[in-house]
């Protein structure tokens, strides 16, 4: 491994720079999206909790309608015109958290070969190099700039396509749990 790190020169510090930040913002998504898939009320639940004005049990209540519920009740005044200005700040605020992070994944997972790119043009500026220098006649010689071009190209794409998948998947993730909030947060406007 650390051959194959160093074959590919300086660009490949960046890389994985890039995919250590990117898996560790997916593993962090998809440990906060099961936790809210878990244990969820459906929102005949959660309008029996917000009418008795009434905190879901933590241990029987865990996923994304009971998030919304806990906040709202948390910070409910029982007036009617402010209660639903606070639900709707409470479900733009939830899904402001469901999308955090996935810009940045789609980011990474973009930067990606960009980077493998930039290793392949210094892997073959240094192939040049070696040709203005000693001629086509050392293939020994030109192998090193060859290989670091194509390492890096190859990293950058082992970095980007799984990320660029998962940031597909996580963003239809969100994607399904803003439509929950939105239309749970829409039901419980009855029983303000």
């Amino acid at each position: 491994m650390e051959a194959y790190l160093r074959t590919g020169s300086i660009v490949m510090i960046p890389l994985v720079a890039v995919s250590i930040i990117m898996w560790t913002l997916i593993i962090n998504r998809i440990l906060f999206f099961h936790r809210l898939h878990r244990k969820n009320m459906s929102r005949e639940m959660a309008g029996e909790f917000v009418k008795n004005n009434e905190l879901p049990p933590v241990h029987l209540y865990r996923g994304a309608v009971s998030l919304l519920v806990t906040q709202f009740l948390n910070n409910r005044t029982r007036k009617a015109s402010v209660d639903l200005y606070i639900l709707d700040e409470t479900v733009m605020d939830i899904i402001t958290v469901l999308e955090r992070h996935l810009a940045l994944i789609g980011v990474l997972a973009a930067v990606a070969p960009l980077l493998g790119l930039l290793g392949t043009v210094t892997g073959m500026m240094a192939t040049f190099d070696i040709i203005s220098t000693f001629g086509t006649g050392n293939a020994r010689a030109m192998a090193g700039g060859i290989s670091e071009a194509l390492v890096t190209t190859q990293t950058g794409l082992l970095v980007a396509i799984p990320g660029l998948y998962m940031h597909g998947f996580l963003v239809k993730r969100a994607e399904k749990l803003k439509g929950v909030i939105a239309s749970t947060g829409i039901y419980l406007q009855r029983f303000v």
